[in-house]
Formats: structure tokens, sequence, C-alpha cells
């Protein structure tokens, strides 16, 4: 694990290296071990490199990093867990210098060429690659996106890096906010890939790489570019595609324990690979099924006690951290908790602009870098039970979406219209205190926090006119992008990862392969990584391995989703490793109760960044609306939480950041 940087300019040679040491030092923390530099006078390619030491430890893992011949140059960040099958297409006289994954990346990409070797490749990367024979600089990223690349066209030089920051600190770059993706991120928590904050700069889909040609030490088609695959010259390419995976034909099995007994074959092979380390590895364990599962099959393959760690909240109904001691306890683990107080966030959000570059506002981002942090205590490298929901079926907003669809999806307008109003005449807070009266007669799935405000989401979805619009709803914090950033012209969405080919999925199916590509890329896997890679921390994720995405995706949906309950599958697994009762509880989330500590200890923070004056200093944002949401949200008259943590993020990210706010 690692964090790369680089550019394509022609300067003096020692100049060069003067700047990709400036844009090293600024991405140390992905890589505190050692540094490297190499820069490339023919074609003004230059790369900087920073390594947290996993596999061969020893100088011979120092990158960037040279093929045999010396044609090409790799400088990478992730891991390659196939890296022994990969060995195996090398020519066995080829004499290997170390034992790295990188040596055998770089070498196979000489003996079979790129394509090839990233679709054999089996792992988490973003890699850059100078081809000295054909004047290239070739940027690649794993199929997931579990690890960043950022790439900017800004003032007609290219430079990309793992995180902005470096990019930033190579100099004469634009930070000119692009408020088009300001609304994305508004409506989101965060701005969807192929996008960024920034105007002119992009991420590397995932899936993708992307070959610049080099003439002159100035890209060759700098006017024929997109950052979508689209057929330009100058655009990314797919070297894999979920899409392919999935089709009318799906695996079939006489009796379901054949699959659960086939899951747990692909993740023991998976997690054994992932295992490999030169130094010391644990868990993340929520007491979730997904984190579960994974410690639970790490210790029947380890002959140690697994390192497990989770943190909670005093806050019942924001903590897993009892759950989880009870796994650990059952399965055995050496396991570590941390509970956390609003002094904890509050010592945190000072430093999240820097983590994460550009404003990004899932409130779990806080406990997850403070799990890290104390996981960082013991191991380097931690594996978690990340990207379960999207494959196997497990957000509530699957089930919620179906039966609200079902049931009044169809139904003429009038009578819908009857349902709105029906809600809409009591304010949330009335519908709170009706159904807290009545609580105690009320079935166990009824009694649930904050009914006003679940009963007005579930109004406003009824407003749809599709079940991918009822989605897009659910997953809207504003749901008019001009109600927040009124300038904003944007027309995209998420829901045009959904391509005509996947129209005729189940309604369930296209919400889990749009959170694949969309929520889980750009939200989940961006927080492991930026909060892991704070403190040092390699996280692995074994179920973003191609081999469990794959057969996944090839299963039959009642496989994933059985009788309203979702991860049946996974479910069945754990329950050979964990007892049922266990496991069997309502979805939580990682959360933290944010809307209570904004009314509480974090009310004088909010108060200052959601002040009149402070919002208006953007130019972006429409303050009325903002200022109105933050009164409701104090007085307890609606639950606002997640979109005023939108607002104060930017807010947060803006000023701490010295952002430029030009539009």
């Amino acid at each position: 694990m690692c964090g790369i940087a680089g550019f394509v300019n022609q300067l003096p040679k020692q100049e060069a290296l003067k700047k990709l040491v400036h844009m090293g030092q600024s991405i140390h923390h992905r890589g505190p071990d050692s540094k490297g530099e190499y820069y490339h006078e023919p074609t003004g390619l230059g790369f900087a490199h920073a390594r947290l030491s996993i596999l061969d430890l020893s100088p011979a893992g120092h990158q960037p990093m040279l093929s045999k011949s010396e044609r090409f140059v790799i400088c990478y960040n992730g891991e390659i867990y196939n890296f022994n099958k990969l060995k195996k297409l090398l020519p066995s006289d080829l004499k290997l210098i170390g034992h790295s994954d990188t040596e055998i990346l770089i070498n196979c990409i000489e003996q079979i060429g790129i394509e090839k070797t990233l679709d054999a490749a089996c792992g988490m990367f973003a890699l850059a690659i100078l081809d000295k024979q054909n004047n290239q600089v070739i940027l690649a990223r794993d199929r997931s996106g579990q690890k960043p690349l950022y790439y900017s066209m800004a003032n007609g030089q290219l430079s990309f890096a793992s995180e902005l920051k470096a990019i930033k600190a190579l100099g004469n770059w634009s930070d000119e906010i692009d408020v088009d993706n300001l609304a994305l991120y508004m409506r989101h928590n965060y701005v969807p890939a192929p996008y960024s904050i920034f105007k002119n700069t992009f991420k590397l889909m995932p899936g993708t790489y992307i070959i610049f040609d080099i003439e002159n030490g100035k890209l060759k088609y700098t006017n024929d570019f997109s950052p979508f695959t689209n057929g330009a010259k100058l655009s990314p390419k797919p070297y894999w595609q979920l899409d392919n995976y999935i089709s009318d034909k799906r695996l079939e099995f006489s009796d379901p324990e054949m699959a659960i007994d086939q899951l747990g074959s692909i993740l023991e092979e998976v997690i054994s690979e992932q295992m490999i380390s030169d130094v010391p590895l644990g868990a993340f364990l929520s007491g979730g099924v997904d984190s579960s599962s994974v410690v639970a099959i790490m210790q029947k393959l380890s002959s140690q006690k697994v390192k497990t760690f989770s943190v909670g909240f005093t806050d019942k109904d924001f903590n897993e951290a009892p759950f989880a001691k009870a796994i650990a306890e059952h399965l055995g683990t050496d396991h570590t908790e941390l509970y956390l107080t609003p002094k904890d966030v509050w010592d945190v959000i000072p430093q999240l602009h820097h983590f994460y570059d550009e404003p990004f506002a899932d409130s779990s981002q806080v406990p997850t870098y403070l799990v890290s942090k104390l996981a960082r205590k013991e191991v380097t490298v931690s594996l978690s039970g990340d990207g379960g929901d999207e494959m196997f079926g497990g957000y509530n907003r699957y089930f919620l979406a179906s039966r609200i669809w079902d049931k009044v999806g169809q139904k003429p307008q009038w009578l819908k219209t009857i349902g709105i109003k029906s809600i809409e005449v009591l304010p949330p807070e009335n519908w709170d205190s009706l159904f807290g009266a009545i609580k105690p007669i009320l079935p166990q799935s009824l009694r649930v926090k904050q009914i006003g405000d679940k009963l007005y989401k579930a109004s406003r979805v009824m407003k749809a006119k599709s079940d991918m619009e009822m989605y897009l709803s659910l997953l809207s914090n504003w749901q008019e992008i001009n109600e927040v950033v009124p300038s904003s012209q944007r027309a995209w969405s998420i829901l045009n990862y959904l391509n005509e080919n996947l129209q005729n999925l189940d309604p369930r199916e296209k919400m889990m392969y749009i959170d694949f590509c969309s929520y889980m890329a750009e939200d989940i896997l961006t927080k492991v990584d930026r909060a892991s890679m704070a403190v040092s921390l390699e996280g692995r994720i074994p179920f973003l391995d191609r081999r469990v995405i794959e057969f996944a995706w090839k299963l039959p949906l009642n496989l994933k989703i059985n009788k309203g309950q979702g991860k049946w599958i996974l479910r069945q697994l754990l329950y050979k490793y964990v007892p049922k009762e266990l496991i069997e509880r309502p979805k939580m989330g990682f959360g933290m109760p944010i809307g209570e500590w904004l009314r509480g200890p974090l009310n004088d923070w909010a108060e200052t960044l959601l002040s009149e004056s402070m919002l208006q200093k953007s130019g972006m944002l429409d303050v009325k609306n903002i200022r109105l949401r933050w009164e409701e949200h104090k007085s307890g008259h609606r639950n606002w939480n997640m979109s005023l943590w939108n607002i104060l993020m930017f807010q947060q990210w803006l000023i701490e950041g010295n952002i430029n706010e030009r539009h």
C-alpha cells in the first residue's frame, strides 16, 4: 500500500526531481517507510512514490521500479493478491531480484501486455506506467475502485496522484470549483466518478485504463479528450466490466447448500491470499454479517488468535460494540474495542478536509478513521467486510423501495396524492409523539426512532414516476439540487450508470448494480482508503476480489434476497461458524448520533459554519434554504442531520483548505 504521483512536463532534471519530492511529501502518510522519485527526460514524465512496506520489506521492493529490460517503469499503489499465480506467466529463466508483487506485475506487463495483465490480476491497485519505447504513460485502476487515482488536464498539463493534495503540491494548478459537481456532492455525500469537485480534474473510473501519448514532453491529443469511455482518442478504456457477469442465465444449484459451500470455498481462497503479509495483520469487526464472516474464516485459517478491532457509542441506537464483542468471544479472537465520545469526534473534525481533499460527507468517516487509528497501534494491515451489502442485497432501501413501489407505484395518481396528504397533515414531531404513545403495543418491526421523518421520506418517494426515480429519491439528501446550489445546470445522475442492457433487471438488482458502481466505489471505498491511509494502515477487502464479485452476480436473486431478508447465502455460511442468535438483529449501519450531537456538543461549531455570513462566503449556496433546515433541525421539528452534514463538511473543507471559490 502506497501513494503515487507524477506529471508530464519537460523540465531540467533537478527542477523536475524537486517538484516530485514535493508531491511525494504531500502523501507521505500513505507510505512512510520509504520514498522514491524517477524522471525520464526524453518524455518529461516524472514519478513520485511513498511506500508502506507490506511484502518484501527489503530495498528490492523499492519504487518506482523498472522492468527487467528497463523498457517499462511502474509507480504503483495497492496489492496483487494472486501474484504467485501471475509469476507463472513469466519465463522460467527470468531472474527476479526480490519477491514483491510489484516486480512480478511490471514484468508481466512487459511479457504479456497491459490489458492481459490487468485482466489476470486479482487485487486492489492504482498504477502509472511509463512505456519508454512507445513514449506513453498508462494509468489504471482496479475493478471496484478500492484505490484512488486522480488526474488533471488543467492548464494543458497532465498530472496524476493518489490524492489531490499531491497534484496541488505541483503548483500551476487551478482549484476552481465546478458548481455542477458541487451539486452532485450535495445530493449524494460524495462527488461521483469520473468527476471531482474541481474543473478539469477527474477520477479514473474503476476497471479502466487510459493511455496518454507523449510528444516533445506534452500530451499528443489534449483537444480530443473525454473522461468517459466514449470513443475519443484520449479516453479511458475498460479492461473489466461488471455488465459482462450479469445476464438472465444464472448459476443453477440443485441444492442451495451447494451454492453456500461454493461461496465458502471462494472466500477461503481469497482470504487466505489476503492474509499473506510480512507485517502484523488483523481485521475490523462490527458484529454484522459481513465483517463477522470475514473474521470467522480468518480465524479458521489462522493458527493464532486474529486481532480484531471495533468502536462503539454510548447511544445504544448506534452502538454495535457489544455485538462485535460477543462474536469475538465466540470465535476466540484477540479483540480490542474503543467507545467514542463527542470529544473524540470533535478532535477529528478539523483534520477531515486534509484526509479527503474534496468535500466528503459520510458521517461514518469519523468512526472509520478512529477504528483505523486504534488498529494501527497493533497491526499494519486490516481486513474488512465492506462490499457485502452491494453484492448480496443487504441495504434496507432494496426492500423499502420495492415494497413501496409494489404497493403504490402503479396506483392512480389521485390515490397516491391522498396518501401523501394523509402523511403531511401532521408535522414529523407529531407523528413521533403519536407513535411514542402507542409504542408499547406496536410490533417490534414498527418500534423505530423518528417515525415522522421516515413517513415523510415515504411520502416523498411516493411522488416518483418510476422505481428508479424512487430509488434516486431515497439516495438524495437534497431532492432538488437547485434548492442548495441554485446555479447548477447538471443533468447527469448516478442513474446514468445503468445502461440499456440492464434495464430488464429486477429493480432490486438495478439498485445493487448502481450502488456497486457509485455509492460503494465513491463513498464506502473512499472512506476506507482515506481513513486507513491517514494512519498508514493498509485496508484489504475480501468481498471485492473479482472471484467473489463475479460469483455473486451470477447467483439467482433468491439466494441473496429471500423472504424479505438480504444476504441470505452469506448468513447461511456464517451460521456454520456463529450461532444465529448472535447475528440476527435489525441492520444498524456504521454511523454515529450526529443528529443529536448537532443539537448538543457540536452545536456551536455547526452554528458558526451555518451562519448567514459563512454560508455566503462561497457565493454558491442557497443561504435561505440551508438556514431553514438548520432552524428546523435545532428545534427538533425535523431531522436534517444528513443534508446538514453535507453542508458542514463542504464549509469546513472550503475554509480550512483555503479553496479558491471562483465559479
